[in-house]
This record gives structure tokens, sequence and C-alpha cells, in this order.
């Protein structure tokens, strides 16, 4: 074998770049905070008369209330996922 061949089989020569503990990072996600978030934004869609977001802010409330309810237990994220869509449709018609 040629001095500049490497050798697949061979032990790495360089160190790890990241150190020895790379492993990733794990979001674990505040359940308490989900929920005051959750029904902070609920609640302004309730207390509202006509919709009170633009197209954008909506697909980003329709957006998170999809992904934060998943951090929930199904139980409660489903029944907030639906009232939310319901004031949605409420306020759409309005």
């Amino acid at each position: 074998m040629s001095p500049k061949q490497l050798d697949l089989y061979a032990e790495d020569a360089e160190p790890d770049l990241f150190g020895p503990d790379n492993e990733p990072v794990v979001y674990l996600a505040d359940p308490d905070r989900i929920r005051a978030r959750l029904h902070k934004v609920l609640a302004e869609a309730r207390t509202a008369q006509t919709l009170p977001w633009d197209a954008r802010r909506l697909g980003f409330y329709r957006a998170m209330f999809s992904q934060m309810t998943l951090s929930l237990p199904d139980e409660e994220g489903a029944p907030l996922r639906f009232e939310f869509e319901s004031e949605v449709e409420r306020l759409e018609a309005a």
C-alpha cells in the first residue's frame, strides 16, 4: 500500500471535531407553556367579532395549533384543535 493512500479500515487518526460527547440535543416541550400559549390565542379568537389576524398570521396559528397540540395528551390536544378551528370558521363566516 502506498504511504499516500488512506487505510479505510484503520482507526481514525484525527480526533472527533465535536468531541466524544456529540449526542444530539433533545428538546422537551413544557406542557404548561404550551397550554398557556394555545389558550391565549384561543381566547383572542373567542372574544373577536371578526377575524383578528391577516392570512399570514392565521396560517401561522393554524400550523402552531397543529404542531403544539401534539405535545399534549391526545385527549387534551384534539379538543383544543377542534375549538380553534371552530372559532376560525365562525370568524371567517362573520
